[in-house]
This record gives C-alpha cells, structure tokens and sequence, in this order.
C-alpha cells in the first residue's frame, strides 16, 4: 500500500488503470462490499451485439439506466465511433448524484461524461463535499480529468492485473471509519 493509499479515510479516491483491467468491476465489488451503508452513483458497461462493442450503459445504484453514448446515435460529441448523448447521461446521473447518501460511487471520469459541464460542476462540488467520492478516472487526459487526479484531497489507486480481485476490499476498509 502506498503512502496515498494509507492517508485520511475522508480523502476522495480515484481509481484508474488502463481501459479493459478491470475498474468498472472494482467498482461493482466495491458496491457489493459496502451493502450496510447508503451509496449513490453509477457504473458503466459496454454494449455488445455479436460480440463487437457498440456502445456504453450507465447504471444507477438505485436502478435507473440508459445509453451514454452509442454508434447509432448522432450527435457533435463524440469519442472515435460512439455519438455520446449528454442530455440522456444527464437526466440519468444527476438526479443520483443529489441522493443523500454516505459514499458515492462514479464510474467513470472519462472523455465521454467531461463533454457535460453540468457532471463536471456536480463532480467538483461533491469532491469538496463531505461524503467521500470514490471515482474511476481515466489514465490520459486533459481538462477536469488531469485536475481531478491533481487534487491534494485524492488518494490514486492503480488496478492491475495482479491487484484488482484485493481492490475492493482494500478500498471498502478504506472507507471504514477506525
């Protein structure tokens, strides 16, 4: 464990590694390990049609989904094939985002949910908010993504292949107060 990762349990940690290592799954863990507090947030999942990605889902923890971006949908924001609809993502998360609860969950800080400032503004207030903020945060990027991991209230957890099936408990006893 590194010195970030033994800081203040009230620190906000972003989890980030690579596409495809595993931190929506961290994630889900994660949610599954903290079934005695109240969480709030979502999750995202790839579409899949005939084994070829076609898409992303957003999912609530309290149930709500729907399409965050697609190749079928037609809109100016777009990440390489995928139309992104910003109005849809907003209306899902938002509202989720506003719940009371005692952690929040978000996956992910990625390209795709930065086109919405309204997420962005929402994201910041809550990382100076008193709940903790546990959010997957993508490796590269610029913007609120670099300014995010740049914080001095983060702690920056790296999923690798070798520590994915222990992150969630580790950052379930992290959030743990002692």
């Amino acid at each position: 464990m590194s010195s970030r990762e033994q800081a203040s349990s009230r620190e906000n940690l972003l989890v980030t590694g690579p596409p495809g290592i595993g931190k929506t799954t961290v994630m889900v863990a994660l949610a599954e390990r903290l079934s005695d507090r109240v969480i709030a947030g979502f999750h995202t999942a790839e579409i899949r049609q005939a084994k070829r990605r076609e898409g992303f889902r957003a999912t609530t923890f309290s149930g709500h989904q729907g399409v965050l971006a697609h190749v079928r949908f037609s809109s100016r924001h777009r990440v390489g094939r995928y139309g992104v609809d910003v109005a849809g993502f907003e209306q899902l998360v938002l509202r989720e985002l506003a719940r009371p609860c005692d952690i929040l969950l978000i996956d992910e800080i990625g390209k795709m949910e930065c086109f919405s400032p309204r997420f962005v503004t929402t994201v910041q207030g809550l990382l100076d908010g008193p709940t903790p903020v546990v959010a997957t945060v993508a490796v590269r990027g610029g913007g609120f993504i670099s300014e995010v991991k740049a914080r001095p209230d983060v702690q920056i957890w790296n999923v690798t292949r070798a520590n994915r099936d222990a992150l969630p408990d580790r950052l379930a006893r992290a959030l743990t107060p002692a």
